[in-house]
């Protein structure tokens, strides 16, 4: 059984004739079609840069940034230190006379705005970035700058504004950072039974987003998501010659890192579909044991993305398997856990579970890169392209749905990079829908319906699950920033809430036969590419074809209930053959198309769909079937696919 209500038929083919739909406005609801079905003017305008499609227009541009970086750990000091190289393209019609860059790792610093802001308490901190030298290079000379460094953000002042449309420079920084311990959450030294685990994200000082919407985006971090934009990244991680390093992207130098039997075992698993280990845990075992001050540098590589991240041990079991993939291509899954965390059901399956999900959310788009890891560590739950950080003690269904669930990241942001920090709905929302459906598919089922944990109680319709929410009138909409949203609601308003107006416009306003062709193109259009709402809402209504300004208003600009009732049935002059009148009402101010079942006193039964349209002239709807027998009774929404506030009134029955 699915968690959200199931596509089955969208358009009930129903015999019943509308005659007529009688006209009245209730004064005791407040449902109101004039506010509902008003003119909708987007939260943006549509533009040269963004059209009224919805799509990227003539004039829409973005700019570019390329990194060169290489990583040095010192496992003993728990140190990271870096050299940067940033190759930035200001496509822009505006000439910069300043750079942003974001420093996440002072989000660690006890003075800075995070450590009051944020919701969880932090008992430990670090000193963040030590930025020992910053270069730029541009027009072929070179100069130190000493720059502004406010919390997160790092403003450099440049000599002469770099170029409008295409102008090019470089930045060479060199820094260090103690790096966070468990307590550090998404980049941590986890310690393992024999070890310890190196999860480094956000690890080097990254370019601020400059585009149309707000020019900079340059706030304070205070340990939400991210913005950034799209380039290749080229990294090098050096670490002691008994450690293993998994990150994102492809690794370049297999044969530089990897011994002939790791070597031998990566081949077969590039062509298997059954997990092959590449690394067994005697091997780790063996590893932990030939601690050594040499050291090794791992060489890896990833196009058309915005981030890197990686994780370097010792203790690393370390497995893969073939992604096949629409197109004809393939990928890699991987798992890296200590022993420990190794066990039927436990992370024995995990390249099995990355397998699955990354074959199936990729019908929606082809999944872009070499390969997909999942890293059993601190338990972070938490997504960078190409690997994400979860927990090594996750197991069973916990452990397929992180991992569905962080991978599905892959599609939002990382593919359709929207902006996170703002719009988490187009984030967690996105990504949640596209779960539901990886768990209905994944082995059957298996780990069907997609929940949450401790977010989502089992029992009951999942639609219901939404109702205290919309009538919370302390609860934020989608549209709320997201760095404005309390924890108390983050999880049901970005992450369910956004997912189920979703799971509704596809199944229960648009079906799947306009839903998904839209979605995809709207993947496919702005991949690599930033979106905002505005540009998702055209694109939906243009691409499948349905003016849906009364969903955009009800259910992400405001926080509006739907009760839909079935208030009475008459006969036209006390005769059911020459018509049945049925009444509607509405007792909260949002509406949707409903499915209608109607049951006759001879007990047959017949379905039919009741459309938007029903509604939007109209606050007491009435419609008049023709039918050729007596009804006895109508219901509204038979099958409980929607969230409907009071169900008490969805049936009405003639006594």
């Amino acid at each position: 059984m699915s968690l959200w209500p199931k596509s089955a038929a969208q358009v009930f083919a129903g015999g019943s004739t509308l005659l007529m739909v009688a006209t009245s406005f209730a004064a005791d609801t407040p449902y109101d079609p004039r506010e509902l079905f008003a003119p909708l003017s987007m939260p943006t305008p549509a533009t040269a840069y963004r059209n009224g499609a919805g799509k990227p227009g003539e004039l829409y541009w973005q700019n570019r940034v390329d990194y060169n970086l290489h990583a040095h750990i010192d496992t003993d000091k728990q140190t990271l230190s870096g050299e940067e190289l940033i190759t930035y393209t200001n496509n822009s019609p505006d000439k910069l006379e300043q750079l942003w860059l974001q420093l996440d790792q002072n989000m660690y610093r006890k003075d800075s705005r995070s450590s009051t802001a944020s919701e969880w308490y932090r008992s430990k901190f670090t000193d963040g970035y030590q930025i020992t030298s910053i270069e730029v290079i541009a027009s072929g000379k070179s100069y130190l700058v000493k720059p502004l460094i406010d919390d997160t953000r790092m403003r450099i002042e440049l000599l002469q504004p770099l170029a409008a449309d295409g102008g090019k420079l470089q930045l060479k920084l060199n820094y260090s950072y103690q790096i966070p311990g468990t307590w550090g959450g998404r980049t941590a030294v986890t310690p393992t039974e024999n070890s310890q685990i190196f999860e480094i994200a956000q690890w080097y000082p990254r370019m601020a987003v400059y585009d149309d919407q707000h020019g900079w985006h340059n706030n304070a971090y205070i340990g939400s998501e991210f913005y950034l934009e799209y380039g290749t990244i080229d990294y090098t991680v050096t670490v002691p010659a008994n450690y293993y390093v998994v990150g994102s992207g492809e690794l370049i130098n297999p044969k530089e890192v990897l011994n002939k039997t790791e070597l031998k075992r990566l081949e077969t698993a590039q062509s298997s579909d059954k997990t092959v280990y590449i690394r067994t845990a005697a091997d780790a075992q063996s590893a932990i044991a030939a601690a050594t001050q040499q050291t090794r540098d791992w060489h890896f590589r990833m196009e058309h993305t915005r981030d890197v991240a990686f994780a370097a041990s010792p203790a690393f079991i370390i497995d893969a398997a073939k992604i096949n993939l629409p197109n004809g291509k393939t990928s890699l899954a991987m798992s890296a856990y200590p022993p420990e965390a190794a066990g039927t059901n436990k992370w024995d399956r995990s390249t099995e579970y990355v397998k699955g999900s990354i074959e199936h959310f990729s019908q929606w788009y082809p999944y872009p890169w070499p390969a997909a890891v999942n890293l059993g560590g601190h338990g972070a739950g938490m997504e960078y392209p190409g690997i994400v950080f979860d927990g090594m003690r996750d197991k069973d269904d916990k452990l397929f749905w992180i991992t569905a669930h962080e991978l599905g990241h892959s599609w939002f942001p990382m593919i359709v990079g929207s902006d996170e920090r703002r719009h988490a709905f187009m984030d967690e929302g996105f990504n949640t829908f596209i779960d539901v459906y990886a768990s209905d598919a994944f082995n059957n089922g298996e780990f069907a319906p997609k929940r949450d944990g401790e977010y989502a109680p089992k029992g009951g319709n999942p639609v219901d699950e939404i109702l205290e929410v919309l009538a919370d009138p302390n609860a934020p909409t989608l549209m709320m920033p997201s760095e404005a949203v309390a924890e108390k609601y983050r999880h049901s308003v970005s992450y369910f809430k956004g997912a189920l107006g979703l799971v509704l416009l596809r199944e229960q306003i648009l079906g799947p036969e306009r839903f998904d062709p839209a979605f995809k193109a709207y993947i496919s259009t702005w991949a690599y590419k930033h979106p905002t709402p505005s540009d998702f809402f055209r694109f939906m209504e243009s691409a499948a074809g349905e003016d849906l300004a009364w969903w955009w208003r009800g259910w992400y600009l405001n926080n509006w209930q739907l009760d839909m009732a079935v208030t009475g049935i008459n006969q036209v002059d006390n005769k059911w053959i020459k018509g049945t009148e049925i009444h509607f009402a509405s007792k909260q101010k949002l509406v949707m198309p409903a499915k209608l079942l109607l049951q006759f006193a001879d007990g047959s039964k017949q379905a039919m769909q009741l459309p938007i349209e029903t509604w939007m002239n109209r606050s007491a709807p009435s419609i008049v079937l023709q039918l050729d027998k007596p009804l006895k009774s109508v219901t509204i929404d038979p099958e409980h696919k929607l969230p409907d506030a009071n169900r008490a009134n969805n049936t009405f029955t003639l006594k």
